[in-house]
């Protein structure tokens, strides 16, 4: 749970102090590349630290990422560059990539299945106190000593999780010389690194259509195919396909990736609207994500308990049905709704992830074997990563589409210059105030327009995630072994 805590808390410490950083070190073109860094890497290593914890053990590989991830946190407080920060971050993702799925996996061996799913609910409590400190942290460090501690801040707690892990935690390792699969991994890392760079940059950088994004879409797919042919030969394949095989896996993978692309859509979004249309101040903006940190563990908790009477299905279905409502709320948001009804689905979202990825990491754990418990957990884990890239491309792309189609057909003369960046005048209190009163309401209304398009595809992503909920067995998997 400690060194789950230094994951999770850096997140949010790290958006909170981002403006000063920027600030002191400019380059303000590269403030996305400072958490895309970080997910990039995070997202290439999770399944490779999977499979190394499945042949060396979780011990050593978890250990070797907390101390990479604690060099990089190190690095980030001397950067005096963005470009430096950023080289910095990809350091702290390649450690972080072993921390959240070695900790996740290591509660699947040291429990029985019954105690299993009362504490991943503990573990996602992290993410709630995390959520809700790791604001106020930031802002302390920020206001009253300086943004290099929001990155050191870290060290205490990863060496004392190091120290704990070294002193309580005993495996017995079956002694054989690994093989490991070096081509598989090389392949992969090509594979995924690609295809996130040109989600993130997709878009924004390069149209969709331009030949270096078709390029690097297709150079992806190709390692990707290479890498298929590669684990079926390999003897210790670094991705054993024969786990997508069971139902239980494939479908709880597959939503995982649907919800992953839900949760981007809201926590990167809502904000915007909170402040920019309903003209709150950020703290209220951060309260209306804040309860979807409170429902999600108070649900992983519940899950706990659910899991053990009516089992896996019913616990998921359930946690769907929470999903919809949430994404209901938010297509039917507006600004006369409020902050209370933006949190009010954020709480209730909050409430259906904690229900159906509790549900889909303790099924998981239980379907296979301690040899391949790593890189199953890893597996589901890397999907929601990819959700959340998918998500952020997909759903960006749309609301600047339907932003601009909105100004094109409701603009006039005084506004024919707008772009999507004229929506940033909105987020400043001073500048907002400024505005004449027909622009300021037709770049309201834009906003409004497409944040409803972007939460009605949310929706779509939510009723997936329950149709493929409904095609879980009905008889747990675990009630066989």
């Amino acid at each position: 749970m400690l060194a789950m805590f230094m994951g999770a808390i850096e997140a949010t410490i790290v958006s909170t102090a981002m403006p000063v950083i920027v600030g002191e070190l400019g380059g303000f073109s590269l403030y996305s590349w400072v958490f895309s860094s970080y997910l990039l890497m995070n997202a290439v290593t999770v399944l490779i630290y999977g499979k190394l914890s499945d042949l060396f053990g979780r011990k050593p590989i978890i250990i070797i990422g907390i101390i990479i991830f604690l060099i990089g946190s190190i690095l980030c407080g001397f950067a005096s560059s963005m470009t430096m920060l950023i080289i910095f971050r990809l350091i702290q993702g390649l450690g972080a990539g072993a921390v959240l799925p070695i900790a996740t996996t290591i509660v699947g061996d040291i429990y029985t299945i019954e105690e299993r799913a009362k504490i991943q609910g503990y573990l996602s409590s992290v993410w709630g106190i995390s959520a809700v400190m790791g604001p106020a942290i930031g802002g302390l460090l920020v206001e009253y000593a300086s943004w290099h501690y929001v990155f050191w801040v870290n060290i205490p707690l990863g060496i004392l999780a190091i120290f704990g892990i070294v002193k309580f935690l005993h495996e017995d390792i079956e002694k054989k010389k690994p093989q490991i699969d070096y081509l598989g991994t090389i392949l992969l890392t090509v594979s995924i690194s690609i295809l996130m760079l040109v989600l993130v940059e997709g878009g924004t950088r390069w149209a969709w259509t331009s030949p270096i994004a078709i390029s690097l879409f297709v150079i992806s797919f190709i390692a990707f195919v290479f890498f298929v042919f590669q684990e079926k030969r390999a003897p210790e394949p670094l991705m054993p396909f024969n786990i997508w095989k069971v139902r239980s896996i494939l479908i709880a993978n597959i939503a995982s990736l649907t919800t992953g692309v839900m949760l981007i859509g809201i926590s990167s979004f809502l904000p915007a609207f909170v402040q920019g249309v309903m003209e709150r101040s950020p703290i209220v903006a951060g309260f209306t994500l804040t309860t979807m940190s409170i429902g999600w563990p108070l649900a992983a908790w519940s899950a706990g308990r659910l899991l053990l009477k009516v089992g896996f299905r019913t616990t998921s279905i359930l946690g769907g049905v929470f999903l919809i409502v949430g994404s209901i709320m938010f297509a039917t948001l507006t600004p006369e709704g409020g902050p209370l009804w933006a949190a009010s689905g954020s709480f209730l979202v909050g409430a259906g992830m904690g229900l159906t990825l509790t549900s889909f990491i303790v099924s998981i754990q239980s379907t296979v074997e301690w040899q391949q418990r790593g890189i199953a957990t890893a597996s589901n884990m890397f999907m929601r990563n990819l959700g959340n890239t998918i998500g952020a491309a997909l759903l960006g792309g749309i609301l600047n589409n339907r932003m601009m189609h909105y100004f094109r057909e409701n603009g006039h003369s005084d506004s024919k210059d707008l772009s999507i960046d004229s929506t940033n005048i909105l987020l400043n209190e001073d500048e907002r105030n400024k505005l004449a009163g027909g622009l300021k309401v037709l770049l309201q209304d834009g906003l409004t327009f497409s944040l409803q398009s972007v939460y009605y595809t949310v929706l779509i992503f939510a009723i997936v995630s329950f149709i493929l909920v409904l095609l879980l067995p009905k008889k747990d998997q675990n009630s066989a072994i």
